[in-house]
């Protein structure tokens, strides 16, 4: 049986790992460690199979040029390759969705495969005038969840990241 919960201390060294394995260019786990030490606001949460982390997910807050509004990205979410296509992400998606949409963030932003993410309620960002800070990320990649659609400017805005993304990029 799989269990979703937030993240622990001792879990740290296992995410780290979950991340190497699962992408390739390994820049995730740094930024993952980064964000650790420089942001306090973030949301963290690990799928464990029989008191081992098998996958991770991590929602940062975001901020939208020329408005006070922040709402949260997910990024990065990994789960080890022996686990990979068995739902176990997807669980670790609604799990953070659910929380951050109790928590009170009016939206939530990814940076993702437009074939996976729309099952979660993410639309085009696009639709709502947001786009992205990178200028080369393909409208269809760059998309959003709405919580509170009555916080988000009429104008939309460029969503940023935190800084550590940049390095990624």
């Amino acid at each position: 049986m799989i269990e979703i919960r937030e993240e622990r201390p001792s879990d740290l060294d296992a995410v780290r790992r979950i991340n190497e394995m699962a992408f390739e260019q390994g820049h995730e786990a740094a930024i993952v460690d980064k964000l650790r030490k420089s942001c306090k606001e973030y949301c963290s949460f690990v799928a464990v199979n029989q008191d081992t982390v098998i996958g991770h997910i991590l929602f940062t807050p975001v901020t939208l040029d020329g408005s006070r509004v922040k709402g949260m990205g997910l990024a990065p979410m990994a789960v080890l390759p022996s686990y990979q296509n068995q739902g176990i992400g997807s669980l670790l998606v609604r799990q953070g969705l659910q929380h951050l949409q109790q928590s009170g963030s009016p939206f939530v932003i990814v940076l993702g495969h437009p074939e996976y993410y729309p099952r979660f309620g993410f639309e085009q960002a696009s639709h709502y005038k947001l786009e992205s800070q990178w200028n080369d990320v393909p409208d269809e990649a760059f998309m959003v969840v709405i919580f509170d659609r009555d916080v988000l400017p009429e104008e939309g805005g460029i969503a940023r990241y935190r800084r550590e993304f940049d390095d990624a990029m």
